[in-house]
């Protein structure tokens, strides 16, 4: 009677029979949107290439993140009002919409158009989703579930940089694109029949819903522009250049303000830093990852299938780390945790800035960047949880939306830098070009690091 007792008292896990169809029907979905981010990094090379866009290389990248700030910041306020459903089917079919136009590009500037609409889905998706979490999970399992996310990230990058880079160099980097595409129609009706259990959003006091937030809405769009224009500089004339710079930084600064907890951008302690932190170390890996392939390509004669295996190793340590953290528990402290990961990111990002630079046997870097992914998948759930913990019911939406929005907007600042670094000393044909790209990035990573200390109270 006692074991029966036990049975029949043992808290659900997120793969019981209450959970199993959300949690994989989810973790589905992230795994897609997994496979093509690092899709586009291992065969980018080869579409820069074929379609004479070596110049708009970073905003290839950066478009999406752009987009994605509007998708983020209306599927906070529409998820709020109305709940994660009709947030997670619309983010959907946008994404969906935008797979399409890539893969049918003829040129880049049709393919750019493509990842702006994908970007937006993209972006409205993941939103949608932390609050389906937050609605459809009881607090226990956020770190199990966040877990199961990071791995979902990132275990599409054991096999997906190899299959996307041998399908690119046959048939056609095109169907990479068309090929997530299909995979992404059974994830979505997987997830449908969860979606109908979400109890419905909190209403205030009076039957009032949360009011649609058109000005936050508005100032993403700003904030979305302003990043597109930093990563547009290297088009200008050069005398236009500082001018352009100055006013898309001032509109991205003004734009981002009310995007964010209150104290963001001074670094705040507490939740403010916490966002501040997500986008830096997202920057700083990011940043470099992208070009890693293309060094890789241009300085050591790499084929795209094998420029990939750097990705799919940092993308093993990723998924390793966040099967440890989730054993792990509270075992090991947020505070530490965060460090620890902030550390080997930059350990990392150092050692792609030296292979360039002293033309360093590419094992090194493929070994470290491995050591990278580790420290984000180390780190990544953590954030999540910690914001989650930090908000109310009723800050959820807004509080996610911002996680990602910092997320998005520092990789895309990142690569404006780096963007802007790459065309000034010469671009693929110089190995310095490379250099200053990682340079950037190990910046960004040390600025984290001296951050950390502010995101989480001590021996918390």
């Amino acid at each position: 009677m006692t074991d029966a007792a036990a049975v029949s008292t043992r808290p659900e896990g997120v793969l019981s029979g209450r959970y199993r169809l959300a949690t994989l029907g989810m973790c589905a979905l992230i795994g897609i949107a997994a496979f093509e981010s690092l899709a586009v990094t291992t065969i980018m090379p080869i579409i820069s290439r074929e379609l004479d866009g070596e110049a708009l290389y970073s905003l290839s990248f950066a478009a999406p993140l752009a987009s994605g700030l509007v998708g983020m910041v209306a599927a906070g306020n529409w998820a709020d009002r109305s709940g994660p459903r009709v947030v997670v089917i619309a983010s959907m079919l946008l994404f969906a919409v935008g797979l399409l136009v890539v893969g049918t590009a003829p040129d880049m500037g049709v393919l750019l158009v493509g990842r702006l609409v994908q970007g937006v889905g993209s972006g409205a998706v993941i939103v949608g989703l932390y609050v389906m979490v937050a609605r459809l999970y009881p607090p226990g399992l956020h770190p199990s579930i966040f877990a199961g996310f990071a791995a979902a990230w990132v275990v599409p990058g054991l096999v997906g940089p190899l299959v996307a880079g041998v399908v690119a160099e046959t048939v056609g980097w095109h169907w990479v694109f068309l090929g997530a595409l299909g995979l992404a129609v059974p994830a979505f009706f997987a997830v449908l029949p969860s979606l109908r259990r979400v109890p419905p959003p909190v209403v205030a006091e009076g039957g009032r819903r949360v009011p649609w937030s058109i000005g936050r809405i508005l100032w993403s769009v700003g904030a979305a522009l302003g990043v597109l224009a930093l990563n547009l500089v290297s088009e200008f004339p050069t005398w236009l250049t500082v001018v352009v710079i100055v006013v898309a930084v001032v509109v991205l600064a003004v734009a981002l303000r009310p995007l964010l907890p209150p104290g963001t951008l001074r670094a705040a302690p507490g939740l403010p830093t916490l966002v501040l932190l997500r986008g830096l170390v997202g920057a700083a890996f990011l940043g470099s990852e992208v070009y890693i392939p293309y060094m890789l390509s241009a300085e050591y004669d790499f084929s795209a299938s094998a420029s990939g295996v750097t990705l799919t190793l940092g993308a093993l340590g990723w998924a390793f780390a966040s099967w440890v953290q989730g054993r792990l528990g509270d075992r090991v402290a947020q505070r530490d945790g965060i460090r620890i990961g902030i550390v080997l990111v930059l350990l990392g990002v150092v050692v792609a800035a030296l292979t360039p630079l002293f033309h360093l046997p590419p094992a090194f870097l493929i070994a470290t960047w491995a050591v990278a992914g580790f420290g984000m998948g180390f780190m990544y759930p953590r954030f999540s949880v910690l914001v989650l913990a930090l908000s109310t019911e009723s800050e959820r939406g807004f509080n996610s939306s911002a996680l990602t929005i910092a997320d998005s907007t520092g990789s895309a600042v990142a690569l404006a830098l780096t963007g802007a670094a790459f065309g000034v000393l010469g671009g693929a044909s110089s190995p310095l070009a490379f250099v200053a790209c990682f340079v950037v990035g190990t910046g960004v990573a040390v600025l984290a690091l001296a951050l950390s200390g502010r995101a989480v109270p001590r021996g918390r």
